[in-house]
């Protein structure tokens, strides 16, 4: 039997992690079929926070490449219970991993999150669809500047989450921003309630209660 974590874990994979001790926890995963195949419910949740990846490819000699690819969170839409898609934006003009993916369309996405210290690594094939206007108008983000020149589709094959260490916490600046306002626009309260129960004061008791 073959398990979906042999994507990753080849026999020479496996021999080091017997070497160095790991292999007895892989073999218990390999047992329950290895890595997830489907795109689950956590995992569309995970996407929908996503505004960063990393898209790898190799050409036809392997020589290997990596992409980073962004747009607003969520831009990485989920079609079906496999496939995952984007819309590919017009750039430098290089298109490295367009040629990659025409002549070897294995590919490998690695998603960050570094606001909650959470990664995930996703294996499969990719393909790019600059034919099909529909579709890419339907992967474009709302309102988002930019042009899009194709669209990309994501066939996982695999997929896995890796722990959380070594992963340094950063926060999104817009995160960072629309908390600093929030918090302005207390302070902001506050300090015309100051100024109120100030002035308030000033004037001194009221004269029904001078009476009292």
């Amino acid at each position: 039997m073959t398990a979906s974590s042999d994507i990753a874990f080849t026999p020479t994979v496996k021999a080091l992690q017997a070497a160095r001790g790991s292999r007895s926890a892989y073999a218990r995963m390999e047992e329950d079929g290895g890595f997830r195949t489907a795109i689950t419910r956590d995992l569309a949740t995970f996407l929908d926070g996503v505004d960063t990846a990393y898209l790898a490819t190799a050409n036809a000699a392997g020589q290997p490449y990596a992409q980073h690819r962004g747009g607003p969170k969520g831009f990485i839409r989920v079609i079906d219970g496999k496939t995952l898609g984007f819309a590919d934006y017009a750039g430098n003009r290089q298109y490295v991993s367009t040629g990659n993916l025409a002549e070897n369309d294995k590919a490998f996405l690695f998603l960050m999150d570094y606001a909650h210290r959470r990664r995930i690594k996703l294996w499969g094939r990719a393909r790019v669809v600059a034919d099909d206007p529909a579709l890419i108008d339907r992967l474009m983000p709302e309102g988002y500047r930019a042009r899009p020149e194709q669209a990309i589709l994501f066939e996982v094959e695999a997929w896995d989450v890796n722990c959380p260490q070594h992963i340094p916490q950063k926060i999104d600046a817009a995160d960072v921003a629309e908390t600093v306002q929030r918090l302005n626009d207390r302070i902001a309260a506050l300090q015309a309630e100051n100024e109120s129960l100030k002035r308030t004061l000033a004037l001194g008791p009221s004269p029904e209660k001078t009476r009292e």
